[in-house]
């Protein structure tokens, strides 16, 4: 007897498609808003000596204690916010603390809210763990729509809110009196994601204990850590306990433990880095207004937004593939993002490079 898909798996999962992420094969790799430097080789050398040590034949430490400590004091995380290893929980990139956080909250008839355009997974997530997605249209200028938010807070109730700051795929800051308002406004908690930090360089982290229902997540991935796969949660000791306890065992592994606080140890490195990367924003925003066929949008992320307004951006997307240049394609998302592309700002000689292949579209 045949066991079918569709008496088994949840029709809202079959209707969906898995996380795609395309092979870049030799292509520039501008799509996924990585930082594109190595570590300096004196210091992986370092680094090398250092892992060569690990007991991997080990379970590593379940709470990460060390490594937690070194996070906190370099991510800024309030003294204030209670014993030591309450403060913050650690997941397997924030896509996990996302789902920890729509575990721990999905009642019957619970709901995930979030400005539209937004991080993707957010969507996803919610419907993985069986909740309600509310999603509410930004304004054209990609700001909040505040009277649509604060009408949907009120309607919905969702437990979850979650703000990007900056917003992906837009690049933009929302305002910090909207976003206050929302998390005074809101019986649920309010997420502020900030992946982006090392680019913004604007932080809600020193008010997590101004709010009760405010937590601050924030990633490794952008400083240039990506392949460790490391998010934080900072937030109030009530709700970090009851996330660790969804929090799989081990889901820090002694590798990416060792890795990240030597990372964290070396700091100075990674931000200068991310200093280049803003300068390179700055440069290839001020080339890509060159284009009369763009209209370009400030960004305050690692990416650049923009939308065609001349021609096809589907078309330039491809052509750009062509000429060697991988981008977003984010037209397919519709919406604002009608006829959007979205640029990751990679090193100079890149950026060079994606300006000399638009020149010849």
């Amino acid at each position: 007897m045949s066991v079918k898909v569709e008496d088994l798996i949840r029709k809202e999962i079959q209707a969906i498609n898995a996380y795609h992420v395309p092979d870049p094969g030799d292509m520039i790799k501008l799509d996924a808003m990585e930082n594109p430097y190595h570590m300096p080789e004196a210091l992986k050398d370092e680094w090398l000596d250092l892992i060569k040590h690990a007991e991997i034949n080990r379970y590593p430490d379940p709470s990460a204690a060390k490594l937690c400590a070194v996070l906190e004091s370099y991510m800024g995380v309030p003294e204030k916010l209670s014993s030591t290893n309450n403060k913050i929980i650690l997941g397997n990139g924030s896509d996990e603390l996302i789902q920890i956080l729509a575990m721990a909250v999905a009642k019957s008839g619970s709901k995930v809210m979030a400005p539209e355009p937004g991080f993707v997974m957010y969507n996803m997530i919610a419907t993985f763990v069986g909740m309600d997605y509310i999603g509410v249209p930004l304004k054209a200028d990609f700001s909040l729509d505040m009277p649509a938010m604060l009408s949907a807070i009120k309607l919905h109730q969702p437990a979850l809110i979650f703000l990007a700051y900056p917003n992906n795929p837009t690049g933009n800051l929302f305002s910090d009196d909207d976003i206050v308002e929302i998390i005074k406004a809101s019986k649920g908690l309010v997420v502020v994601d900030e992946a982006y930090h090392p680019f913004a360089c604007e932080s809600f982290m020193p008010r997590v204990g101004e709010f009760d229902n405010l937590l601050v997540m924030r990633t490794v991935s952008k400083m240039g850590l990506a392949g460790l796969r490391l998010g934080l949660l900072a937030g109030a000791e009530k709700w970090i306990n009851e996330f660790d306890k969804i929090r799989l065992p081990y889901n820090i592994n002694i590798l990416t433990q060792l890795s990240a606080e030597f990372a964290i140890k070396h700091a100075d490195i990674f931000e200068a880095q991310a200093k280049i990367i803003r300068e390179q924003r700055e440069w290839l925003f001020n080339e890509l207004t060159e284009f009369s066929q763009f209209e370009v949008y400030p960004s305050r992320a690692n990416f650049i937004l923009l939308k065609v307004l001349e021609g096809d951006a589907t078309k330039i997307f491809e052509g750009l593939k062509q000429r060697g240049v991988l981008i977003k394609n984010s037209h397919s998302a519709g919406g604002v993002l009608t006829q959007c592309l979205r640029v990751t700002v990679g090193k100079p000689e890149e950026n060079a490079a994606l300006i000399d292949a638009l020149k010849t579209m």
